[in-house]
């Protein structure tokens, strides 16, 4: 199949933007608790009459400070409440919030906030305050910094105590449906980011659509959802805007490493993540069972789960031996993975990178089925999703309801539809080269079944040509191997070469557990195990079922394991962690000809 779409399920307000489904919410359900933020160490609920009064003092402060309809705000800090609450002020003052990640430079941080034209910028910590500062004699543009941790909520809130709600309200008002929303910067792995501005009909249409789509999961009152990912990306604020669009309850969390903590204490019933959380999970789990002495169990247990789940898709669904053993395994090992999870979740959605057949079917057959999604900052997120009853395991779905998706002559996916960018900011030379004949060229590779569901296989500017030209798209067998749990990238080459090789990282998270489990000392570093023969037998493990995955023409040869992991802080992965394939090739260049060699 070359092209398929559906239908629109949601109708985007005529004439609005964004904030009126916070005034929405207000009005119909003020006691109804839309956003759960920290305090003290606990959650407690805001409800939607809290959260708007919230958003107009903050609002009114931006106002008072001089910021204009249409201006751009930079937003720098990571997953947390006030995130959510001066987005949308910044929406409200009837300006356009430019999200900056975290992580990011001072020469990355002048980059954004030059480029945009930003006339205020909200900063998080001490650290990213001085960071702007560094640049800001080559932002002229640049007239306030307010630092959420030194109650940049309540400074805006004094600063704008003259003003009135209705004052706000009508700002507000001031943006259409068709007005920009957001200015967010692409991770640039190639380059320097470009700014894809997305407008609040973008929004309507992406959230609206995906939030109808996805319905059972959505239910205010009792669904939420625990946003752990970074809020600069697109990902996250769809997870945040539909939310609020739905509403269901929102929790927000900085920091990763507290994770199962926080999933037990807010207990929600969605989880928004990309696969390695769900990789770490699994990998995690099973490392504690074989060091309890339970390893046989749990493998044979997640047998079981994969057996069952690929059985619901058969006409007869599982067999009464299988439901039997399932039930068994349900009791023993599924209800704690469930619990390891906040215990109320049942679905998640996963993007960035492809989960896996094997991981979706075991998710789906312990009772926590996560459906796999595809998208770009250009079409504001998830532009394909599995539907939550027609799920299709080892494909990101169908098209977003009222979107296209086809497949040109040389596999390229293209996109249409009204959640698509408006455009690359001060860019129109990109911005003709990607939006060109109505459709959008994403340069990802793909395929289209016959129900219309999309598989993703590679992108085209990735596309290795071995020497015996032979055509390797890397990300088939890279994902294979980067799902065992020693592993942490897996970097494929083989450009002009006789044969494809890897290099391979090691996790730093599970390598201490591998050290003790192999009797190596603690404390041993990568490049001490480099030719370590238990090491190098059990990264072989994991490249011979990558290698499963694809032709021998395809497979992966030989591989070097690096001396430590790809970081942005290294330089080799973007804040959204995608991988720069140009740089490791560059930084990595002997160990690349050490593969061939010999």
């Amino acid at each position: 199949m070359r092209e398929f779409s559906l239908p629109a399920l949601y109708e985007v307000p005529a004439d609005g933007n964004l904030t009126d489904l916070i005034r929405r919410n207000a009005a119909q359900r003020p006691d109804v608790a839309v956003i759960g933020r920290k305090v003290d160490g606990r959650w407690e609920d805001v409800t939607a009459a809290a959260f708007l009064a919230e958003v107009r003092a903050a609002a009114k402060g931006l106002m008072a400070s001089g910021v204009r309809p249409g201006d751009r705000v930079g937003l720098m800090s990571r997953t947390r409440y006030e995130w959510t609450l001066l987005d949308f002020a910044i929406w409200s003052a009837g300006a356009v919030t430019v999200p900056v990640y975290e992580t990011s430079s001072a020469e990355q941080i002048q980059w954004i906030l030059g480029d945009s034209g930003a006339v205020a910028c909200l900063v998080e910590t001490e650290a990213h305050e001085s960071a702007v500062a560094s640049v800001r004699d080559r932002l002229p543009e640049l007239r306030h910094v307010w630092r959420i941790e030194d109650d940049a909520v309540g400074r805006l809130g004094t600063a704008g105590e003259g003003l009135t709600d209705e004052e706000v309200d009508e700002r507000s008002a001031l943006a259409s449906a068709d007005s920009p929303a957001t200015i967010v910067y692409t991770s640039g792995t190639t380059g320097r980011p470009k700014g894809c501005v997305l407008t609040h009909r973008s929004f309507f249409v992406e959230c609206g659509n995906a939030v109808e789509r996805l319905k059972p999961l959505f239910r205010t009152g009792d669904s939420s959802v625990l946003l752990f990912l970074p809020t600069a990306h697109v990902f996250g604020r769809l997870v945040e805007i539909s939310a609020v669009l739905a509403p269901i309850k929102l929790g927000c969390v900085p920091d990763i490493r507290n994770l199962t903590e926080e999933l037990a204490a807010f207990r929600p019933t969605l989880i928004l993540g990309v696969p390695r959380v769900f990789e770490k999970v699994y990998n995690s789990a099973r490392a504690k069972a074989q060091a309890d002495g339970k390893g046989k169990i749990f493998d044979r247990a997640a047998d079981t789960a994969i057996a069952y789940s690929r059985a619901m898709d058969n006409p007869g669904g599982p067999s009464f031996g299988l439901r039997v053993k399932h039930a068994i395994f349900d009791r023993l090992v599924y209800g704690k993975l469930r619990a390891v999870l906040g215990g109320r979740a049942t679905h998640a959605i996963s993007g960035g990178a492809p989960l896996g057949e094997r991981l979706g079917h075991f998710y789906r057959g312990i009772g926590f089925t996560v459906l796999e999604g595809y998208g770009l900052t250009e079409s504001c997120a998830a532009t394909a999703f599995n539907p939550w009853d027609r799920q299709k395991i080892g494909t990101v779905g169908q098209p977003l309801p009222g979107s296209v998706v086809r497949i040109a002559d040389d596999g390229e996916v293209l996109l249409h539809g009204e959640h698509l960018f408006q455009g690359y900011w001060n860019n129109e030379a990109a911005t003709a080269d990607a939006l060109s004949d109505g459709w959008f060229h994403t340069g990802d590779l793909g395929t289209l079944d016959e129900d219309g569901y999309l598989t993703i296989t590679g992108r085209k500017k990735e596309i290795i040509v071995t020497a015996g030209g032979k055509n390797v798209a890397p990300a088939v067998i890279e994902d294979r191997i980067r799902a065992h749990a020693l592993i942490a990238e897996c970097m494929v080459v083989g450009d002009a070469r006789p044969f494809v090789g890897a290099l391979i990282t090691l996790d730093e998270d599970f390598l201490p557990r591998w050290l003790a489990d192999n009797g190596k000392p603690a404390g041993t570093t990568p490049a001490e195990l480099a030719d370590d023969p238990d090491l190098l037998a059990a990264v072989q493990k994991a490249v011979d079922d990558g290698n499963a995955a694809v032709s021998k023409a395809e497979s992966v040869r030989k591989f070097r394991i690096l001396p430590a992991q790809f970081t942005e802080e290294s330089g080799h992965v973007t804040p959204s962690l995608k991988l720069k394939r140009n740089v490791v090739a560059k930084d990595f260049a002997d160990e690349i000809e050490a593969i061939y060699r010999g």
